[in-house]
């Protein structure tokens, strides 16, 4: 490049490939008759309009985890703990069972250590308080975890936003909390990937 393009700015700027976060919609329950695959993909629709991150839904029910510390077939842990560890941050999808998160939510998340450190974590509850006090005790544990939760907490509430407690029909105003939740995933998320 000669001195003329570079003193008119005619140089060739490189192109900077950025790589899109993954970002792991987490389905905390695994119950027979459950609703958060419903919420969970709703979830997803809304998140993959934006384009800024690659959404996955990770279901724990899928790696058949025992109790920890409990007799079983353990063999899905590795993968739990694969597909954990390719994340940059997560969406949690939690429902309120007798004032806090499923013991299967809890059971997987205690199954792994470094796999969830320095990523960030948005959550989306639901119960007939809108999931807030699960959502509060999970809060906990991701501190413990070193996940960074964000403030915006989208709470769905059994009663306006399912119909008979098993449909999921979420007021409009529900989509425009995901995304305000989102807007503070991303940018945490690629905040906390410098220090891992």
């Amino acid at each position: 490049m000669g001195f003329f393009d570079k003193l008119f700015g005619n140089e060739k700027k490189e192109e900077v490939k950025v790589e899109k976060l993954n970002i792991g919609i987490i389905l905390g329950s695994t119950r027979e008759g459950r609703v958060s695959p419903q919420v969970g993909q709703w979830v997803k629709e809304v998140a993959d309009k934006r384009g800024d991150a690659n959404y996955t839904i990770i279901d724990i029910a899928d790696y058949n985890l025992p109790l920890l510390g409990e007799a079983g077939d353990a063999s899905g842990a590795a993968k739990w703990s694969e597909a954990i560890g390719a994340q940059d941050g997560f969406v949690f999808i939690v429902q309120e069972y007798n004032h806090s998160i499923t013991g299967a939510l809890k059971n997987a998340l205690d199954y792994l250590r470094d796999e969830w450190n320095n990523k960030a974590a948005g959550i989306v509850s639901y119960g007939s308080v809108g999931g807030a006090r699960a959502a509060e005790h999970l809060r906990g544990i991701l501190g413990e975890l070193l996940v960074a939760d964000v403030r915006v907490h989208p709470a769905l509430s059994l009663f306006t936003d399912f119909e008979n407690g098993t449909d999921f029909k979420p007021k409009e105003v529900q989509e425009d909390s995901v995304n305000q939740m989102l807007d503070q995933v991303i940018p945490w998320s690629k905040a906390l990937k410098t220090i891992r």
